[in-house]
């Protein structure tokens, strides 16, 4: 029998509500079932996902694999599993949530036989509000990607086309020590031993679905498991990758992504002995991988908090953190030709923005969001820094791809206040079918070049979205805080009839009268009220924490 050209390795794990599209969407490729096979691990699934795994295969015996085990705790000994019973000449990872365009595998096989490719990765699209780093994807298809000078780095998930006879020559596996992260190790060391990468944006291979009825996996829930996960992922990357500009371009993202993020917003929700935990557990990271140079090339809010962390301890941290989000950004302490930071307790070296003062004007906090006649959210951003009009040029707030209408309010004489419109229109036009998150950022052209920085939202309070029309589709339409970073984002999200028919009941039930029970019996257990519950953040175990909603922003005293 001739081995098919792709075999598919998908982990499942209690993902039933996406598991039939995820299935449907492989068995409608248009490579043909008898160049493709799916190999299915089950991982103790008590939802029903296995049952419906063995349905699938009992109907496509020549396509179809199903493999169950015990529960092991993450995906990559599933991963592994599939990986030894797969016999085509690429393998390709997915996961059981997610869906593929009908044309993905077809193009991305001959993508990879065109080109003599081992890796190959075709754009992947946020479903539902997913983040994707999409920046690899900017440039169109690329032949032949440099690992070390792209923006490969910032998209390291395994969801690539992988040439077998490279995994099989350097015996690339998943680490099953690694409860989390555990894909970036194999797709790095895939990416590092490559004859040729590939890129291809010319069509949408990869749909990445965030869960609407998934329970929030905090961080403070698996703060240990990522700390051991992080530890080990920067280990793998020093061992595989020698010292130099091309280990510090790679860790570039595991030091601005994964380790900044440790020391994100919430790290403020942690009690103290984690908090502790965690600090040490950065600054032991920082002191043996972070070089100058790869701390120069940081964002400067990564660098400010990881700063924070070298200069002291918990206390300091917490000080910087405090700063960002509850009183914004900081004043500019200018010391000759040199600018620094004003953020307590961080080291001159870490606090220094001469070299980015550009960037550094581009940081700007939210003082209002609010929707002008329905057609418009409008922004209103402030700088704290004195002489931003004349020093900052011509600025302008984009929300992911969308340029607002930005002018300079008129009602502040320092002329340090922005307000920018969106109009609502534009908002729901670029967004996909499946939602999306449009994340909102500062540029800003004056003396002292191009910056562009976060828009952060400090001390604002939350409100509902609002739902809109577009065609026959409703949409859950917001300005959103992501809980980690602080950023903030205009979200637009699918909403279904199901969802608004399960609201009314919820009000409904409100309204009612209250029951009175007998002393003992129990309440019938419930959740909050949410309005539209596709709207409201319900992160995947493979997507980064789900921002909470925000419909009408103002300052809170």
């Amino acid at each position: 029998m001739t081995a098919p050209d792709v075999s598919v390795v998908i982990p499942v794990y209690n993902t039933l509500p996406y598991l039939r599209a995820c299935l449907d969407s492989l068995l409608r490729q248009t490579i043909g079932h008898d160049r493709m096979e799916v190999v299915a691990v089950d991982d103790g699934s008590t939802d029903g996902s296995g049952r419906l795994l063995d349905r699938l295969a009992a109907r496509h015996p020549g396509t179809v694999k199903v493999i169950h085990q015990a529960n092991s705790g993450g995906p990559a000994a599933p991963c592994n599993r599939g990986l030894e019973q797969a016999s085509g000449r690429y393998v390709f990872f997915l996961g059981s949530d997610d869906h593929l365009g009908p044309e993905a595998l077809e193009r991305l096989v001959a993508a990879a036989d065109r080109y003599g490719s081992d890796v190959v990765l075709g754009k992947v699209v946020g479903v539902n509000g997913r983040h994707v780093f999409s920046d690899v994807f900017a440039g169109g298809n690329a032949v032949d990607v440099d690992l070390y000078d792209s923006a490969l780095p910032w998209s390291l998930a395994n969801t690539k086309l992988f040439r077998r006879e490279l995994v099989d020559r350097h015996r690339l596996r998943f680490p099953e020590d690694m409860p989390v992260l555990s894909d970036q190790p194999f797709t790095l060391a895939a990416c590092y031993h490559a004859r040729r990468i590939s890129v291809l944006a010319d069509y949408d291979y990869y749909h990445a679905v965030r869960r609407l009825n998934a329970r929030n996996i905090t961080y403070h829930s698996r703060i240990e498991k990522r700390l051991v996960s992080v530890e080990r992922l920067f280990a793998f990357v020093a061992e595989l990758i020698p010292a130099g500009a091309r280990r510090d371009a790679v860790l570039r993202r595991h030091v601005g992504l994964e380790l900044a993020n440790l020391v994100g917003d919430d790290f403020r929700r942690l009690d103290r002995a984690e908090q502790e935990r965690v600090h040490a557990v950065v600054r032991r990271l920082v002191e043996r991988y972070v070089t100058d140079g790869l701390r120069d090339r940081l964002d400067i809010e990564a660098r400010l908090r990881l700063g924070a962390v070298t200069a002291g301890g918990v206390d300091e941290v917490l000080a910087v953190i405090d700063q960002d989000a509850e009183r914004g950004v900081p004043a500019t302490v200018v010391e000759g030709d040199r600018w620094h930071a004003g953020y307590p307790g961080t080291p001159a070296a870490w606090a220094d923005v001469t070299d980015v003062r550009a960037d550094w004007l581009a940081k700007l906090d939210t003082v209002e969001v609010r929707w002008d006649g329905g057609h418009t959210l409008a922004v209103t951003a402030r700088s704290p820094y004195p002489r931003f009009a004349a020093e900052a040029g011509p600025v302008r707030l984009v929300a992911g791809q969308i340029i607002g209408t930005t002018l300079l309010d008129a009602t502040d004489p320092t002329g340090r206040t922005v307000r920018t419109d969106f109009p609502i229109d534009r908002l729901l036009a670029v967004s996909a079918a499946t939602g999306q998150r449009h994340p909102v950022r500062a540029e800003v052209t004056g003396t002292h070049g191009h910056g562009n920085a976060p828009v952060r939202a400090p001390r604002l309070a939350a409100g509902r979205p609002r739902l809109l029309r577009r065609g026959a589709r409703l949409y859950g339409v917001a300005a959103t805080v992501d809980p980690r970073s602080g950023q903030l984002v205009l979200s637009v999200v699918p909403v279904t009839v199901g969802q608004l028919v399960s609201r009314l009941r919820r009000r409904l039930r409100r309204t009612e009268p209250a029951v009175v029970r007998p002393a003992g019996t129990a309440v019938p257990e419930g959740r909050p009220a949410g309005f539209p519950a596709a709207a409201v953040g319900h992160p995947g175990t493979h997507a980064e924490p789900g921002p909470a909603q925000v419909g009408h922003l103002t300052a809170t005293p």
